[in-house]
């Protein structure tokens, strides 16, 4: 039965049993435990990629009606397989130039920091890495390394096309990170704490889920964080048609490889932290039992995935000035309005209203979702008044054409 109920918890205290009757001490079965920890959910990462791919693929197939992968292995599972054996045997360069240490440490820097983002996810209530108590500034810390990553990777490949990607990088991700801390820090106000299982536990009804009292910044929250995937319309940083694939234009074998996984894992951790700070994470029915708690994570992380795969497989690539413009003048300024709101109203309601029943977190709920109700209608109707405010262009005057002379008349041939 100890097994059933919670089967991480079974074997870390049966292995605890065996290491110490060994003779071991107890600070060195410690060490032992958070290392077979760390190796077991690094590797559940990098493993859960190859599934990923495979999935987005058959995903957007479907989506732009194609078939996908559909000739190696039953549906084409062993296709990415197969591309990962590809990319291994694939001999590996370093550009004439190039600064060999920085260019081979940045792969490995972009998939570090995706999988530290992982060290604090909550996946049951019970598992979780490091429950740390600053857990989402530690996410916005250690997600500033995957920025450094590809950075480093355009700089020093000595290619002007990986240097503009690396650019865009400042310009894009850098930006985008603004309003995405604001839209973190409205969970964080509203479970009065920074450590995301107690975000997820302050979660613990449908009522109660921080979606219903703060739509706006689950939206911007989303959308900045696929900006900072870097993935479409966002996907700046890569445009084949201009930069000839970018920063890591000059990677090959291995090290594209480790820059591939890091974005298809990046991708999959957005959708983890979109439900954890905003959709209750492993809160569901029945989630008392630890492995109950880690499916509905998945489930609900799997949604989210889909939406992010819908995006990229639908909408347009835009331009880089549209894509600032859309960041500065539009979503940051929505984010200042959200927190500031947020916190006046929540601090208003609690002085009011006992949160801690469930009559007070439904007027929590009600009055906070009617607030952004409101703020999305100023918005909508800002934004028409702006559009109804624009100048019409003005026609360009086409050239007036140009009289050609006649052409002179030949002389007859005699």
């Amino acid at each position: 039965m100890g097994f059933l109920n919670d089967p991480i918890l079974f074997i870390a205290e049966w292995l605890s049993a065996l290491l110490s009757g060994w003779g071991l001490s107890d600070g060195l079965i410690n060490v032992i435990l958070t290392f077979l920890g760390v190796f077991v959910v690094a590797n559940f990462g990098m493993l859960y990629v190859i599934f990923l791919v495979w999935l987005e693929r058959k995903l957007a197939a479907r989506i732009q009606d194609r078939l996908g992968p559909n000739r190696v292995g039953p549906y084409g599972l062993f296709q990415t397989v197969a591309d990962i054996l590809k990319l291994f045997t694939k001999e590996d360069t370093t550009p004439r130039g190039a600064d060999k240490v920085v260019f081979n440490l940045a792969p490995i820097l972009a998939v570090f920091s995706v999988l530290l983002i992982w060290a604090v996810i909550p996946f049951a209530s019970t598992w979780v890495g490091t429950d740390l108590n600053v857990g989402v500034l530690y996410i916005v810390a250690v997600g500033s390394i995957g920025v450094v990553s590809t950075l480093i990777a355009g700089w020093s490949s000595n290619n002007k096309f990986a240097l503009l990607g690396a650019f865009r990088t400042v310009a894009q991700l850098v930006s985008y990170e603004v309003p995405m801390v604001l839209s973190m820090l409205v969970p964080v106000l509203l479970a009065r704490n920074m450590g995301l299982n107690a975000i997820v536990q302050a979660q613990d009804n449908w009522y109660s889920v921080f979606f219903w009292m703060a739509p706006i910044a689950t939206l911007i929250f989303f959308i900045s964080s696929i900006a900072e995937v870097g993935r479409t319309p966002f996907d700046l940083l890569e445009a084949e048609s201009e930069i000839v694939a970018g920063f890591h234009i000059e990677y090959s074998g291995a090290k594209f490889a480790m820059i591939f996984a890091a974005e298809f894992l990046h991708a999959f951790t957005i959708s983890v932290l979109t439900i954890t700070l905003f959709f209750g994470g492993w809160q569901g029915w029945g989630d008392q039992f630890p492995i109950v708690g880690w499916v509905w994570f998945m489930i609900k992380s799997m949604l989210a995935y889909f939406l992010v795969v819908w995006v990229r497989s639908t909408l347009p690539r835009i331009r880089i000035d549209h894509m600032l413009n859309y960041n500065w003048k539009f979503l940051t300024p929505l984010a200042l309005v959200v927190l500031i709101v947020t916190a006046l109203l929540d601090r208003i309601v609690a002085d009011n209203v006992d949160i801690l029943t469930s009559q007070g977190q439904i007027i929590r709920s009600a009055t906070l979702f009617a607030a952004n109700v409101v703020i999305a209608w100023v918005t909508v109707a800002l934004i028409r008044r702006r559009a109804r405010q624009r100048p019409a262009r003005v026609p360009v005057a086409q050239p007036r054409p140009v009289a050609r002379p006649p052409e002179a008349s030949t002389p007859a041939s005699s």
